[in-house]
This record gives structure tokens, C-alpha cells and sequence, in this order.
């Protein structure tokens, strides 16, 4: 394993982390994949108080001290549910139970939005808070994860004294979000920082368009997808470890080879060229910027967001008829136009998606003719069977 050094603290941390917001729902096989990423050398594990089961699961896999003396642990506290004062003390009670620990190595605000929120919290005195969990040795460092664009981020580096900081990015969101400017401002104010979405929740690894994928499959040397994106954000010397939401050990595996050698700078420029013609390529093919996370779910009108945008996206990739009909399979009673445009999605999206008019354009698109009646013939047959 390939361990960076975090230049805050002198921590030596993986430059594979393990994300657990995707745990899949077989708890023996979660075991297996964390206990075979601890082998493989992967030392920093991220959840939150919002992933279902997450920590509970996570807490009891490293209930034993050795494990839990071997890891760096990551967790976050929801803003919005900080609401007023006593709020964030029984967060963190919660957590620390769910966890089984005594202390929360690196503890983020999480998803936290701008200047208008973090002057709410201010108000609320939760730096306050937070620095007398630090002083306590509760909480060792203190960050925040981001979603948003470079001047709401520019003036939350300034905020408070940080000891690191999270930001999606990838090769196809070098330049959205905070992009690479962000990535360069946090380490010029020398903050560590940690990388979600190197995959962009999977599809830059299995959900390429068909001529995105043909840039891969012709490179030299031959790697999959999911290596060269990786291969990407551990390209840049600011990033001090990149998460990665592994659902096998298989996947931990391989996982870990690849980020044994990734080391900063070791992209040629003809190999940089390719990640510009495949994002040009995935651009030209992807209808909405959705990657799964699933922060918009439940909705109220029990639409299923991320699946509804998910098969609106397969357009690009497969038949038209095929894509209808396992739209009505995998969306019956939870397609898009249930929508009632409530907008309580729209809080949640960090790709700040407006998703009530996204929804608005798959309802217009997927549910037009021969939607009704091939929807009604296939649940008259599936009532026959």
C-alpha cells in the first residue's frame, strides 16, 4: 500500500480509503471486504451519521482493539439536523455508541453548503462545540465534505482554522464543482485533503457510453476504467487519499494493486490526453449529472430519484425499447411523474441537480407512447403468473 503523509498531524494514511456509504446488505461479506482492505494496508475508513447502518455495521467489524488500533476513523455530522443547541451532543453520543469508540479520528461537517449555513452555525455555537471535543481528544481533526462551486468553497476555507477538507472530484468534474481550483486552494492553505467520487458513484467505471469505454479499451497499457479513473486523482500530489465505496474483495484487491504504485505524477502527458477525449465523450452521452448517492431519497411521493435519472441515462447506452421496458420493470409505482415538485429533493443533491424539472423532462421522455399500455400489459401478465 501507498501511504501519504498527512502534513497537519504526521499521520501516514492509505492512499486507498474505504467509503461505507454502499455497504452492501450481506453483513459476513462486509466483514470480509473491511477486514481484507486492513489487511491489504488500507488504514482511514469514512461513514456518516445519515448511511444507513453504516456505523453500527463498521463499529462492531472493528469492536476488536487490534482492528480498531490499526484504522483511522472518518464520520460526519449532518448540519441540518443541527438545530439547536444540545443537538450535535446527542449526534455524536449516537455515533460514538454506533462506532463502539472512545474518539473519532477525523470528524467532518458534512455536505456543508456555504457561508449562509456556516454562519447558522456559528449562531448556534457548534465551533465552540467542536473545539471543545477536539481539546477533550473526542474529536482528533476537524474538516468538512463539499459539493459545491468554487466561490461558496473559497470563503469556507477561510472560516475557521481546519484541519482538512473533502471534495468530490474526477477526471470528468476537474472543472465543476471546486474542481481543480479548489483542489489547489485547500492545499495552497495546506490543508490534507480527502477525495470522494473518484468514480463518480460507479459510472465512470461500468457506466461509460459505448465510445467513452472504446477510449479505455484501446489505451496501452491495458486497464480497466475504474484503474485509470483512480490512476487520475492520485495523479496530484494534493490529494492525500481518495474513497473508494468497495462492495468485494475482489474490488478491495484490486483496489489496493492499483493504488500501490499510483503515485503523483506518474501519468504521462500523452495518457492525460485520454481522460480529455473520454470526458469530452461522456459529456456528449450523459442526459443528467446524477451519481447515485441517494442523499435525495425518500421522496414523499415515493419516486425513485436515482433509478428514474439511472435508466434515463441508459438512453445513451442501449436500445430505446429495452430502456422503456426496464424502466416500467424497475420503476413501477416509483416512476418520475409522481412528482409533485415539493422541492425537498433539491436540499439534499450535491450535484446541485434541479430535480423536480429533471424529473419533469424523464416523465416527458420515458413515459410517452407506448408507455401506458406496455406498462398495463406487463402487469396484467405479471397478475397471470
Amino acid at each position: 500500500m501507498q501511504y501519504r503523509t498527512n502534513i497537519k498531524n504526521g499521520d501516514k494514511v492509505s492512499a486507498l480509503a474505504f467509503g461505507c456509504m454502499r455497504f452492501g446488505k450481506d453483513d459476513a461479506a462486509t466483514e470480509r471486504q473491511i477486514l481484507t482492505a486492513i489487511e491489504g494496508g488500507v488504514n482511514y475508513f469514512d461513514t456518516a451519521y445519515v448511511y444507513p447502518r453504516s456505523e453500527e455495521r463498521l463499529g462492531r467489524i472493528l469492536a476488536n482493539n487490534k482492528r480498531r488500533n490499526a484504522v483511522l476513523l472518518a464520520d460526519k455530522l449532518p448540519p441540518y439536523l443541527v438545530k439547536k443547541n444540545g443537538d450535535a451532543d446527542k449526534i455524536l453520543a449516537t455515533q460514538l455508541q454506533r462506532l463502539q469508540a472512545e474518539h473519532i479520528d477525523y470528524y467532518l461537517i458534512h455536505m456543508l453548503a456555504g457561508s449562509t449555513e456556516w454562519e447558522r452555525l456559528r449562531a448556534l455555537a457548534l465551533p465552540e462545540w467542536l473545539a471543545r471535543q477536539k481539546e477533550k481528544g473526542v474529536l482528533r481533526n476537524i474538516g468538512f465534505s463539499f459539493h459545491g462551486g468554487l466561490p461558496e468553497f473559497l470563503p469556507l476555507l477561510q472560516a475557521t482554522d481546519w484541519d482538512f477538507c473533502m471534495l468530490q472530484y474526477n477526471y470528468y468534474d476537474e472543472n465543476q464543482q471546486a474542481g481543480r481550483a479548489g483542489v489547489e486552494a485547500a492545499a495552497a492553505q495546506g490543508l490534507p485533503l480527502m477525495i470522494m467520487e473518484p468514480l463518480r458513484g460507479g459510472k465512470l467505471a461500468t457506466g461509460l457510453p459505448p465510445p467513452a469505454k472504446a477510449v479505455w479499451d484501446h489505451a496501452f497499457p491495458r486497464r480497466s476504467p475504474a484503474e485509470w479513473a483512480l490512476r487520475w486523482v492520485w495523479q496530484h500530489e494534493e490529494v492525500l487519499t481518495v474513497l473508494s465505496g468497495m462492495n468485494s474483495e475482489e474490488m478491495v484487491r484490486e483496489n489496493a494493486r492499483v493504488a500501490a504504485d499510483a503515485l503523483p505524477g506518474s501519468l504521462s502527458p500523452e495518457e492525460l490526453a485520454l481522460f480529455t477525449e473520454a470526458r469530452r465523450l461522456i459529456a456528449a452521452g450523459t442526459k443528467v449529472p446524477c451519481t447515485g448517492c441517494n442523499y435525495c431519497m425518500p421522496c414523499p411521493y415515493a419516486v425513485d430519484i436515482p433509478l428514474c435519472f439511472s435508466t434515463y441515462n441508459d438512453l445513451a447506452l442501449q436500445n430505446r425499447f429495452l430502456t422503456l421496458f426496464a424502466y416500467i420493470f424497475r420503476a413501477q409505482s416509483h416512476q418520475a411523474s409522481l412528482c409533485r415538485r415539493c422541492g425537498q429533493c433539491l436540499k439534499h443533491c450535491p450535484q446541485r441537480i434541479d430535480i423536480p424539472e429533471r424529473l419533469k423532462e424523464v416523465a416527458r421522455e420515458m413515459e410517452k407512447f407506448p408507455y401506458k399500455p406496455a406498462r398495463a400489459l406487463i402487469r396484467r401478465f405479471m397478475r397471470l403468473r
